[in-house]
């Protein structure tokens, strides 16, 4: 049965939360004018559509108070305060985390109150109150790690009390809170630690955290690795002016990273209210832990600690509605952006295939290579890394042997680049004909183009695919080499190959790792670093420019593969979410949506031509994810599952039966095709 239609547009719809990270001016010893400054946050912060925000360390006092924060005429202020706040998140949306000194036992404790729709879900006291250097914590605060399992009055209610306390979403999957309050982020195994194993997705910290010189660069670095170790978004707000400057200085940093990624975060030394927002990805912090089975293998080693933590719910009653996407997201997942970013990504991948080419000769005996040589971007990628591995090695290159074979509809333009490149490389270069073998082998078959029909079917096509590789593993057995094979990730992801004896097999192939995308990014990597001559980068900027095209059929305009499969940039990008993160295909073209419906939005890979910065709108990207659905999961998975050795070379996965991806040869589409008819995309249109 046809499930109800959702809509499109909306975030929650596809596994986000929005959350903020909010810091302003704090009145120290004014309890009521904070909880005024909150609640005017948490309405801005609402009308965003989020779901969780976050504010500094005993922000509703100041955290620089000292002794002040033992004056019961200050703490009395605080819990009406905490009451003010209480009253006004009534209506509101947010999940409002608001830092407070609160009276308990015999103690003062550095609390974090969560308050959510008029009433107090729980408060957090700080773990680990800090008495060196600068800091005398102890003096007034109480050491909270060891408080689990008990409860504290405030606003009114009994109320969960502890550092054992996680806050679910009944109505968001997957968005689970925790938080822990400064100092407790610094010490060797952090609360957050046993919290995200307890099933956290969310670490938020409320900071006092004064300013001093590279004291920011170090708590990006640790919220970077809490929400990488921990597979968690880590929301970090820090306090900042109207602060004491009696001995210090104070910043206002806010930040939000997701499994080691920077989201969002704002100026630091603001004048007024600031807040970091972005969309967390819930559906990718599961998906992270699905994967990474030792994640939970560390759980159960730590499940004396981890097994006993309260999980507090609530109905956040999230908006369906059109809230756009605060969050980056790259148009070539493969190719970041970043410009330094890229150039270490194409540095590591050319060298992981050199290397790894290098390793596989010199373990066989040190056979020559022999490889096809087309002139277009992936035969010519495949040939300058078999040329560095062979200068690595200390071998001349003319024990690499290269030939193109043109057929029916080779191009004078490709055929020359494929010369030039070789005699500018070195190389030990021929040219071998298929069009007469090819032309015996359909007359013998019987196929119609032997009696002069303009019949150019897949036969037609395999014919010349399968001799090619044919004439190159008899040319190797016969000059002692191995084959060197070509053809792409995303090749490989689409079956767009020739089985057995085709482009789909080889000895070893280099680029079985590197999606298609990426390849034109390496040769202008090698080309801007001077890894060969001048003149060959002449040759490779050429090549470049040339259209993608498989030069099987004949005629007078050039065969173009992606008018056939589609195009490269969206079927990368659909390959990176399912391979790296098994998203739904909804999700995934709602994440296509954001990230190429408008070419002026966003940043392009440096050097990407300009007239080559398309968009697509919602038809166009539900028709081509619906082709890779029907492509990838019910049709070639036999091609993989027989494909040669090749190291991985991107973090977004490869496709190897031996690595990253084992499935059945004889899967279907039927999950994903179903899960596209979730959204009425007609009713959503191709714009908002």
């Amino acid at each position: 049965m046809k499930e109800a239609p959702l809509n499109f547009w909306s975030l929650y719809q596809h596994g986000f939360a929005r959350i903020a990270a909010c810091t302003g001016h704090t009145v120290i010893a004014d309890p009521h004018a904070n909880a005024e400054a909150v609640l005017r946050q948490a309405r801005d912060c609402a009308d965003e559509g989020v779901a969780v925000a976050v504010f500094p360390e005993l922000g509703l006092t100041g955290y620089s108070i000292e002794d002040l924060l033992l004056q019961d005429a200050l703490l009395d202020r605080v819990e009406a305060a905490v009451r003010t706040v209480v009253a006004g998140s009534a209506e509101l949306l947010p999940v409002l985390v608001v830092g407070a000194p609160l009276r308990h036992r015999h103690r003062v404790y550095n609390c974090a109150v969560i308050i959510h729709r008029g009433r107090v879900l729980g408060v957090v006291p700080k773990s680990y109150p800090p008495n060196y250097r600068e800091f005398y914590e102890r003096r007034q605060i109480a050491d909270g790690h060891d408080e689990r399992g008990g409860t504290i009055r405030v606003a009114g209610a009994e109320v969960p009390f502890g550092v054992d306390l996680l806050f679910a979403a009944e109505d968001v999957p997957g968005l689970v809170l925790h938080t822990e309050i400064c100092e407790d982020m610094w010490v060797p195994v952090p609360p957050s630690a046993e919290a995200a194993l307890a099933g956290a997705t969310v670490l938020v910290n409320l900071s006092g955290s004064p300013i001093t010189v590279g004291r920011a660069e170090d708590r990006r670095l640790l919220c970077r690795s809490a929400s990488s170790r921990c597979l968690a978004a880590y929301v970090y707000a820090a306090a900042g002016l109207g602060e004491s400057t009696t001995d210090l200085s104070w910043d206002g940093q806010t930040m939000i990273y997701e499994n080691g990624v920077l989201l969002a975060e704002t100026d630091r030394f603001p004048l007024g209210d600031r807040y970091a927002v972005a969309d967390v990805d819930l559906d990718l912090l599961r998906q992270e832990r699905q994967r990474m089975g030792t994640f939970d293998d560390n759980r159960r080693a730590h499940a004396a600690r981890t097994g006993d933590f309260r999980t507090v719910t609530f109905e956040l009653d999230p908006p369906v509605t059109d809230l756009g996407l605060r969050r980056r997201v790259e148009r070539f997942p493969f190719v970041p952006a970043d410009p330094e970013r890229l150039a270490l990504d194409c540095y590591e991948a050319y060298n992981i295939q050199v290397a790894g080419l290098q390793q596989r000769l010199a373990a066989i005996g040190g056979p020559k290579v022999v490889i096809g040589v087309s002139g277009g971007l992936d035969s010519t990628h495949a040939l300058i890394v078999a040329a560095r591995a062979m200068d690595r090695a200390g071998r001349p290159r003319s024990d690499i042997l290269a030939f193109t074979l043109p057929g029916f509809a080779t191009s004078d333009h490709t055929k020359d680049n494929a010369h030039k490149l070789m005699r500018a490389l070195g190389v030990t270069a021929a040219e071998l004909d298929i069009t007469p073998t090819a032309r015996l082998m359909l007359k013998e078959i019987g196929h119609p183009f032997a009696s002069g029909e303009p019949v150019y079917d897949v036969t037609f096509e395999n014919v010349q695919a399968g001799l090619r590789t044919d004439y190159l593993f008899r040319l190797a057995n016969q000059r002692g080499g191995i084959v060197l094979g070509t053809g792409d990730l995303s090749e490989l992801a689409l079956g767009w190959s020739t089985y057995g004896v085709g482009d789909q097999m080889s000895h070893y192939n280099v680029n079985s790792g590197v999606p298609k995308t990426l390849i034109q990014h390496l040769i202008r990597w090698v080309i801007s670093s001077g890894q060969f001559d001048d003149d060959t980068g002449k040759i490779l900027a050429a090549i470049l420019d040339t259209e993608i095209s498989p030069e099987l059929v004949p005629g007078e305009e050039m065969q173009s593969t992606e008018s056939k499969i589609g195009p490269y940039a969206l079927h990368d990008f659909t390959l990176f979410q399912v391979l790296r993160y098994g998203f739904r295909p909804s999700k995934i073209a709602f994440l296509a949506w954001h990230a190429w419906h408008d070419p002026d939005a966003g940043a392009w890979p440096p050097g990407f031509p300009e007239a080559k910065r398309g968009a697509y709108d919602l038809a166009e990207i539900r028709h081509w994810l619906e082709v890779f659905c029907r492509r990838f999961f019910a049709f070639s998975q036999f091609k993989r599952s027989a494909m040669p050795n090749g190291p991985k070379v991107s973090a977004g996965g490869s496709l190897s039966p031996r690595g990253d991806w084992r499935a059945p040869s004889d899967g279907n589409a039927e999950a994903w095709l179903r899960d596209l008819d979730r959204f009425d995309f007609d009713a959503a249109g191709n714009g908002r």
